[in-house]
Order: structure tokens, then sequence, then C-alpha cells
């Protein structure tokens, strides 16, 4: 009845549930306790009522019992065992507890196994120890194995694994260190200064934060879904695909030679800045001692929380939009350097060039459409390729082809462009006619 449950209760509230073999039958009860029919001796009961049932009422003994925790739980997290198990012990006794589940999500997982799917043993000598990894690698490492792979089936790890894993760990870490590198300290860029409107923004510029809305609207249905695989590949293809081998080798003339406070220079530094301060906001979950650490170096604006990451929102979408014709505009012109790259590998290798910008790039464009977009985007193909000069002519038929030749002028010697206005500014003989305007002007 309601005193003997409450007295139960109360003794196993003070000493725990293994008093219940370690009391005394007396100790349990008070001693005016008796059952309906007058009898005052009881008899304690050693069979077990459910092996579940402890764990299934925790939401009850733990959530509703601590103000900083709030019933139902956000997540109820377990091995995929458990839908038989803690799940369904805990469905069923917050069901008739309070009529609704004790959870609002359920995540389930598989189980970790070594590089070949082979169960962790000790007799097979095949375990790897959390603090080993750590030690070996950092605690970041481990945090990416695990948002890395898909939990759902049985999770693989091995020292190849996490090699790998370290790679790519480096290359978002390097993506960061660059950006922080060309963004400064003190009296460097600071984002409520020198930050440029949308409407300054070049469309190289566009383009790229265009991207990261992409890989902001991919994170955040990753983490909506706990598929954190998700968010780790948005990031780190953004990071090698879109970052390092496009957007920010190609700024990296207007990052170095065009002059400090130039507005394509500025909208470069806002473009860098936007999406750094978006990718740490975004990583800060999964590489959580890395995000903090880039948050300390970053230059904050006002409206931030510059005490730590994870005092702040994660990042929205750019706003920015643009047509159809826009965004295949520079599809186009993505596929054209990814081309054009293959053909100067080859004459590289030919030792016709060394560097990229000793080459002159003619591309014979068959397709009349993708001729009239190329042709107009001549002057930025020299930037977008890093070539000293870039020639669009009509093909008659065919694919589209490129030839490379040597790049007629002398060598700039601050740009490192083989142009033919060197040499025709005597104040400064050895450098191309922009380059002698920026340093007339330091």
């Amino acid at each position: 009845n309601d005193t003997t449950i409450r007295d139960i209760a109360e003794l196993f509230r003070k000493e725990g549930a293994d008093a219940w073999w370690t009391k005394d039958l007396s100790e349990f009860l008070s001693p005016e306790v008796q059952c309906e029919c007058g009898c005052k001796e009881f008899t304690k009961e050693y069979d077990i009522m459910d092996v579940w049932f402890d764990s299934g009422v925790s939401h009850s003994a733990v959530m509703e019992q601590y103000d900083c925790l709030q019933w139902p739980a956000d997540l109820y997290l377990e091995g995929a065992d458990q839908y038989r198990g803690w799940f369904q012990s805990s469905l069923l006794t917050s069901v008739v507890y309070k009529g609704s589940a004790p959870y609002k999500a359920v995540c389930t997982h598989g189980w970790v196994v070594d590089g070949e799917g082979r169960k962790m043993s000790k007799s097979l000598g095949n375990g790897i120890m959390p603090e080993e990894i750590v030690k070996k690698y950092g605690a970041d490492i481990l945090r990416l194995w695990v948002a890395s792979s898909d939990y759902h089936s049985d999770i693989r790890i091995s020292e190849g694994i996490l090699g790998q894993l370290s790679d790519a760990y480096k290359k978002i870490r390097n993506t960061a260190r660059y950006i922080l590198g060309n963004l400064g300290n003190g009296d460097g860029f600071h984002p409520d200064r020198d930050s440029v409107s949308d409407d300054q923004l070049l469309e190289l510029d566009r383009w790229a934060l265009m991207r990261l809305d992409n890989v902001i609207q991919k994170a955040h249905e990753g983490y909506e879904a706990f598929d954190f695989h998700i968010v780790f590949h948005a990031i780190h293809n953004y990071c090698t695909t879109d970052l390092s081998n496009f957007y920010l080798d190609i700024i990296k003339d207007r990052l170095y030679c065009e002059p400090e406070n130039s507005v394509a220079r500025r909208a470069a530094q806002t473009t860098i800045y936007r999406i750094l301060s978006a990718l740490t906001r975004l990583i800060a979950p999964i590489l959580s001692f890395t995000a903090e650490e880039i948050w300390s170096y970053l230059p904050h604006a006002a409206s931030d929380d510059a005490k730590s990451v994870f005092l702040n929102e994660m990042p929205k979408a750019s706003g920015l939009t643009e047509n159809a014709d826009f965004m295949a505009k520079w599809d186009l012109i993505y596929q054209t350097r990814m081309e054009a790259n293959k053909v100067l590998e080859e004459k590289r290798n030919e030792k016709l060039i060394g560097k990229s910008l000793e080459a002159k790039v003619t591309i014979a464009v068959a397709d009349d459409a993708q001729y009239s977009v190329l042709s107009e985007a001549a002057d930025i193909l020299a930037k977008v390729l890093i070539v000293s000069v870039v020639s669009v002519v009509k093909a008659e038929s065919g694919e589209t082809t490129y030839t490379v030749e040597r790049a007629a002028g002398e060598k700039c010697e601050r740009c490192w462009m083989y142009l033919d206005s060197v040499g025709k500014n005597a104040a400064h003989p050895t450098l191309c006619a922009r380059c002698a305007s920026v340093v007339d002007q330091l």
C-alpha cells in the first residue's frame, strides 16, 4: 500500500537499491504497518520483477528529480539492441505513468569493430583504447572519427582509418590557418570596420558564399537528423574542393598584390572572414577544441560573443541570391579551370613552362553558348586559371581545346605575371603597370 511503498522508497533514497539485500526486514517498515487482514509479519521477495524496470523508469527517477533537467528528454541514445530493452521499457512505463513517451527522439548506433570488421576482444588483441587515440592524435581526431562514421551500422576503427581522418582534419585546420593569416592580427582586418557591402563583392566572392550556403543547409539538416557524417563531409568537401582547389587559390593575387584598402582586396577579406566565422561555428560540435582555438584568433564583429564559439548561434545563409545563369556561368568557369589545369600540368612536365604564370592559354570553344559566356569572362579567366594571359577564340567544330604557350613580355617581380607593360614605367622598370601604380600609392 501507499505506506509500505513510501517507507521502502525513503530507505532506497538514503541507502540505494542494494538496501533490499543488505538491510534487515525490520528496517524497512514502520512498526505500525500491517496488512488489511491484520497480519504484521512480512517476507522479502527476491524474484526480479523486470530486469529493465530500473532503467525503464529513469525518466522519472532522474529527469524529474533535478532542476537542471527536463521531461521529456530531447534524446535517448543507445545501441540498436535497445528497441526491446531500455527504449521499450522506458516507453511502456512512461505511457502508463504520464500518457506519453519520455523522449522526443531516439538515436541508435551499431558497435565498434576493427578495420576488418571483427568484434574487438582481448583474445584477438585488436582493441584500441580511446586514451591511446587521444595521446597519439588528439581528442579532436577521436571526435572526428565518431562524427565521420555512419554509426547506424557497425563502426570500423584502425590505425589506417585514423591516419586518413588525421589528413582530413589537417585540411580543415590548414584552411582556417590560411584564412587567419590573411585576416591578420591586431591592426589587420576587422569585420565592423573593413567589411564591404554585398553589392561590392566580386562575382567570385558571391559564388563562394553561395556555395557556403549549401554547406550551412546540409549541416543544419545533418545535425537535426543526427547524421553527423553528412556535416563532416559537407565541410571537408567545401574546404578541399571549393576553397583550397579553387577560391583561395584564385584570390591570392587580390590578397597579396592589390592595394591594402582597395575594394577588391577588402571584398576577398570580407568573404573569407564570413566563411571562416561560419565554418568555425559549424564544426564546433564535432571539432570542439579546434573550433575554440580558431575562434580565439578570429577577429569578431560587435554582434559576436568573443569569449567562446559555443556562446554563439549557428550560422544562417548569406541571403545572396543569383539566377540560374549566374551559377551556370561559374559552373562552366570552374570546369574550364579543371580542364586547363590538366593541360598546364602536361606542359609543365614537358618543361615548356615552370609555374602557371609563365603561360598564355588559348581556349578554342566550339559550343556557341559556352563561347558567349567564356568570351565575356575573358578578363577574369587569367585570374581564375592563374596564368598571365587568356585568349578565348571560336572553334569551328569539335570539343573545347586548350593551347598553352609561354607568355610574352617580362616577369613582374611583384605579382610574377609575364606582361608587356613590365619595364614601361621608368620609376619602376621591373614592375607591371598595376604593380607600379600600387607601389606609387604606398
